[in-house]
Order: structure tokens, then sequence, then C-alpha cells
């Protein structure tokens, strides 16, 4: 694949993997990208994932077409863009790495050594010229590692972003963009927020044409489309009107509460999200409460506490600091209900939450009582 004139894409796609990091599902597989700038010296921007080191090396002579390439540039040290650094430095051991301080102390502790006499130590704002390329290197630390550079190249106005601007889904697949990205960066990146909304601020600086992210496709055109979801997702912002539905339920009766209410609200116009959390993949569940502004969280009591895959749920909303959103509760119990109660203390850190005035409490079964303040709390979330 062809960027620029001078860059040329080398990375791999994988179909063999089942969960990303081992947790996410990835139907498409994922892709692991790396880049090659040819000019007077050549660079190579980051690895790929260890099953691929044979045919990224392949893709890389390709391109060089017998000449030998000066640098390797580390971006990020996640394994699945760094496990071949070794590799490839053993295979052209006249090349030289350029990384972060933090990652060549990565470095030492993934391949027992930080390359001390081959290594180029990169802060914020230093360059490396190329010829005509030259390369400046911003700092994104926690983006989501500490380690983290993105790299600019003035030249042909190319953003490499390191897992800024990624999706889940190998690159020769169809698909919609946003969808996997939205999972993909709530899931992997969503804690931090305010260290994206950094880099974005350093990056408006730069005159940028094109994004060449660690996964996922090249982004070549209306990039202020891919900025701005980034700028809402990273600033916990609402991104679609609608409300989410979670829930959790033994023997039916909470399932059909949820039901009840989503189906009382799409009749009302509204865009609803249900999702059972025992059943749904969870990663797409907690992409949906970050898409939408409100929420309605239904489970039963259990043992003394909240049904488990509702505790993993909210656990999973707050560790990425989730906010700005309004919260409707739905409780189920027969003999002494606690799971509103329960629920709405985990959020007790979260920032800017608004409650419902409406809590639903269904004692076993839906009767005329529960299924009347169903009515109020879907004409309160209508408002």
């Amino acid at each position: 694949m062809t960027i620029t004139n001078d860059i040329r894409y080398v990375g791999v796609n994988d179909h063999e993997v089942d969960l990303f990091e081992g947790q996410y599902v990835v139907p498409g597989g994922m892709a692991y990208n790396s880049y090659v700038i040819l000019d007077e010296k050549i660079a190579v921007m980051d690895t790929v994932d260890k099953n691929f080191g044979s045919e990224w090396l392949g893709n890389i002579a390709a391109v060089l077409n017998g000449r030998k390439p000066d640098y390797l540039v580390v971006q990020h040290m996640e394994p699945d863009h760094s496990a071949n650094i070794d590799v490839f430095l053993k295979a052209y051991p006249e090349a030289t790495v350029v990384s972060s301080a933090k990652a060549f102390t990565m470095m030492k502790n993934f391949f027992g050594t930080d390359y001390a006499d081959r290594r180029v130590v990169v802060g914020e704002g230093d360059t490396l010229s190329l010829g005509k390329h030259t390369l400046t290197f911003v700092t994104a630390p926690m983006v989501h590692w500490p380690e983290v550079i993105v790299t600019y190249d003035a030249y042909d106005k190319v953003l490499f972003s390191a897992d800024g601007f990624g999706k889940f889904g190998a690159l020769d697949i169809e698909e919609d963009w946003a969808c996997e990205a939205r999972r993909y960066y709530i899931g992997i990146v969503g804690k931090y927020g305010p260290q994206v909304q950094a880099l974005l601020k350093k990056a408006a600086t730069l005159d940028i044409q094109t994004i060449c992210p660690l996964h996922g496709p090249v982004l070549n055109e209306n990039l202020g489309y891919y900025i701005n979801l980034y700028d809402i997702w990273s600033s916990y912002r609402v991104e679609s009107e609608g409300v989410v539905i979670a829930y959790t339920s033994i023997y039916g009766n909470t399932k059909e509460a949820a039901e009840l209410l989503a189906k009382i609200l799409e009749e009302k116009g509204q865009k609803v999200a249900l999702n059972d959390l025992a059943r749904c993949d969870m990663a797409e569940a907690v992409e949906d409460a970050f898409r939408y502004g409100k929420i309605v969280l239904a489970t039963t009591t259990y043992n003394g506490d909240i049904f488990p895959f509702m505790k993993e749920f909210i656990h999973h909303l707050t560790e990425r600091n989730f906010q700005n959103r309004t919260i409707g509760l739905m409780e189920n119990g027969t003999w002494a209900p606690v799971a509103a109660k329960i629920m709405k203390g985990m959020f007790e850190k979260s920032k800017n939450i608004t409650f419902t005035e409406n809590t639903v409490k269904i004692l076993s079964a839906l009767n005329d009582d529960s299924r009347s303040q169903i009515d109020a709390l879907a004409e309160e979330l209508c408002k």
C-alpha cells in the first residue's frame, strides 16, 4: 500500500486472533500497522505482533528493494507493536532504534537489553532528519501507556498516531469505522480522556493531511469527522441522543420490565439500545453507555448485593471515568430489594451524574404498581 510517494505500508492482517488483549471479541480480526519512510535515510515505523514477524520482514524487504533501513522508530511498547524489535535489529544490525526514554526501559524488561550502543532517545519537540523528511516527535504519555510518542512528518503532513485513531478489524474487511473505533477507544483508551485531550491540543497546531494509526485504516479524507469523534469521546460528551437499557435477569421478570420500558420509549420516539449483560458483548454495552446520554440499569438483588454481570458492567463504566450522564434505576427483589441503593452507591465518585427522580421497584414480578412506575420513568427520560 502506498501512503504517499515516499511512505509505504508494511503492516499485517491477523485473522487468527479471537480475543484482542485477552478480552475484546474481534470477529473482523486485527491489523498491526507498520510503515516505511523512504528518503536519503530510511525509517521503519514500529513493528508488529510476534506471530507475524516473518511476514512483516518480508513486507519491509519488498519495499526496500535491496536498501537497508537506518532507523526503527518505536512509538509504543505494547507487544502487538513492539514484539519484533529484537528480530528487526538482528536482521538489520546497522540500524538504530529511536524511542522515548521510558520505552528503552521497557525494552530492557522485554528483551533483556536497552540497546544502549545503538539508540537515539527522543522527547517532546525533538527531530530526526531523513533528508527531505524531518520527523518531529510529540510525547503522548498515558495515551494509553506512559512511554508513548507520536510522530509528525512535516514534508508529507502525516501524523503517525500510535494507538490513537485505531480500530478493531483487519484491513481486508469492509465495516463501519466509527462503530469499531468507538468500541476500541472506549475499551482501551477510555480511562485517559484528559491525556487524549492534551494530545488533541498539540495535534491542532499541526497541518495534518493523513493519519497513520497502529490499528485500522489510514485516514486521509474528512479528518475533521474523526478528530471530532475523538474530541467527543475523550471529553466524555454525549455523542448521540438515546437511552441505553442494560439489564440482568434470573427468571425473566426483570427482562420483561426492561423490554416493557424499551417498548414504551420507542413508542415515544426514543432511540433505545437494549443490552442483556449476561449474553451481549460487554464491550459493546460499555460502548453504548458512553455513546448515549441516558442509561437505565435494571437488575436483581443477589446475595445481599447485585447480580454479578451488572456489578462487572458498572465497574467497566466507573474505571473509564463514566460521567456527564443521566442514570435511571430499576431493581427487583422478592423480600429485601437493595439493588438500586447499591448501584447508586457505585457511582458516588463519578462526575456530573444525574439520577432520575423515578426509580422502579419490582417485587418478584411486574404488577400494576411497577408498570405505573415504568411509565413514569419513561416519561421522565423523554423530557
